[in-house]
């Protein structure tokens, strides 16, 4: 049974699960992908309470979310996780079976087309109401040397959230 809650009432706690990895999935074409993020923020934008995440263009998540304009985040919530998420931050779906790889299965999320991984326990899902490439000019010098020297920059997706909940 999941319980859908307030989102500040989620919030704190997902920026700290965030900051150990979650995953952002994603689903076109009747193909899924799971990715591990820790990047991103979650505040409130346009009057409205948004999930921001971060996905290099060389990604199969970005390919699969510019076919889409949902997505769903998933946070380990109370349990540890970072045997799967090391699998699914290092492998390509383009490539393997991550969902495999890692012994994760999913499930349809409530209200947008993309399923939620099972078992992880806090959800966001989302749709995106603003995308934007980065512009390597406008960033930070120091920040372009440490994160893109190989010029591999992010496509940034400002997902309103459209439900929030803890399974």
């Amino acid at each position: 049974m999941s319980q859908t809650l307030p989102f500040a009432q989620l919030h704190d706690k997902a920026l700290e699960i965030m900051s150990k990895g979650c995953f952002l999935n994603s689903f076109a074409e009747g193909k899924f992908n799971t990715m591990t993020i820790g990047w991103g923020s979650i505040g409130w934008m346009w009057g409205i309470p948004e999930f921001t995440v971060m996905v290099r263009r060389t990604r199969y998540t970005r390919e699969l979310m510019e076919k889409n304009p949902f997505f769903t985040v998933s946070l380990p919530y109370q349990r540890d996780m970072s045997k799967a998420l090391g699998i699914c931050g290092t492998k390509s779906g383009r490539d393997c079976d991550k969902m495999a790889l890692a012994g994760l299965k999913t499930k349809p999320a409530k209200k947008v087309s993309v399923p939620i991984i099972d078992g992880t326990g806090m959800h966001f899902e989302c749709e995106v109401v603003y995308k934007q490439d980065m512009d390597s000019s406008l960033l930070a010098p120091e920040l372009q040397k440490k994160w893109y020297s190989n010029n591999d920059y992010h496509t940034m997706y400002y997902g309103k959230i459209v439900d929030a909940y803890i399974e």
